[in-house]
Parts: C-alpha cells; sequence; structure tokens
C-alpha cells in the first residue's frame, strides 16, 4: 500500500469492501476522497477513517455514532474527547453484545434439550416399529 493516494479498486482490495461501500460512505460524508474527474484518490487519512468505521460497524456503532467520533478527531484536545466518548460508547455496546450472547447461548441450550427430546423420542419410535415387525 503507498503512503500517497489509493484508487477506488485498490481501497476495495486493501479493506475487503466493494466500490458501492466506499461510494456509500462518501456520500454519508465519513470519507472524502479527493476527485479528479470521475476517480475518486483516497489519502492516507480516509484509509484511517475507513478502518475506524470498519471496526466501528464490527462492534455494533451507527453510522451516525461513528461520525461524531470521527468528528471529534480534530478538537485539538489530544483526542481526549474522541477517546473518552468512544469508551462511553463501546461500554454500551459491549453491554449489549453480552446481553444478546447470554440471551444466545439459553437458546442454544434449549435446542439442545429439546433435540435430545426429539431424539430419544425418534429412538422409542423406531424400537417400536423394529420390535412389531
Amino acid at each position: 500500500m503507498t503512503t500517497e493516494t489509493l484508487n477506488i479498486r485498490d481501497m476495495c482490495e486493501a479493506f475487503d469492501v466493494t466500490p458501492r461501500t466506499l461510494r456509500f460512505y462518501e456520500a454519508k460524508e465519513l470519507l472524502f476522497p479527493i476527485r479528479e474527474g470521475q476517480k475518486r484518490l483516497f489519502t492516507k487519512r480516509d484509509r484511517a477513517r475507513l478502518k475506524l468505521i470498519l471496526r466501528g460497524k464490527r462492534f455494533g456503532f451507527s453510522l451516525e455514532e461513528i461520525r461524531q467520533l470521527l468528528d471529534l478527531y480534530h478538537m485539538g484536545d489530544g483526542q481526549e474527547a474522541q477517546l473518552s466518548k468512544t469508551y462511553v460508547l463501546a461500554e454500551r455496546h459491549l453491554a449489549d453484545m453480552e446481553a444478546q450472547k447470554a440471551e444466545l447461548e439459553e437458546a442454544i441450550s434449549e435446542l439442545k434439550e429439546q433435540m435430545a427430546w426429539g431424539a430419544a423420542k425418534l429412538a422409542k419410535l423406531a424400537n417400536r416399529k423394529s420390535a412389531a415387525a
């Protein structure tokens, strides 16, 4: 990856995203590539922003939350405001994810119990059929 600019194809390959994704983030004013006619050139800043956008989406942050966090970068406070807000949002998202995990683990456990019951029932039915035959 160069330290200068990347075209849209190189950005897509570097971050495993589609051109449509990059255009979407540009339309949402999360990325600001240099425009040369129809050509988009992404700077090192765009690459850093995209990395944060993708990480934020992976962690369940909304695009609006991500935008707000990215906008705090240039506050001139050594990123204190950005880090502080990120931490608060991360705590909330982590709590949500842990709650979802607990619900999923409970559902998995219940499904396993039902499957075990079904397997036992099927075995009894198979035994009755073989005994009757």
